[in-house]
């Protein structure tokens, strides 16, 4: 491989992994309100927001034209 397709390649786990945690993020939540007969914690919710918007943050950084955030926007 050639240095511009690692850095391709590079991007494109960056901004996969972005996706997966911050779906899995969701699950959580959605796991928790699930047992708890209620929505998480506020501050859960409020630390969980904060984490997804340094995911999506490093995500955009390197593909910056998805819809990823468009997306997160879309959780509750």
């Amino acid at each position: 491989m050639n240095e511009p397709e690692i850095k391709e390649m590079l991007a494109d786990l960056i901004w996969l992994n972005a996706l997966i945690a911050t779906e899995l993020i969701q699950v959580t939540e959605n796991t928790s309100a699930i047992l708890r007969n209620s929505p998480p914690p506020q501050s859960c919710l409020a630390e969980h927001h904060a984490l997804r918007q340094t995911a999506l943050s490093m995500a955009e950084k390197y593909r910056p034209e998805t819809v990823l955030g468009q997306h997160l926007g879309k959780h509750q």
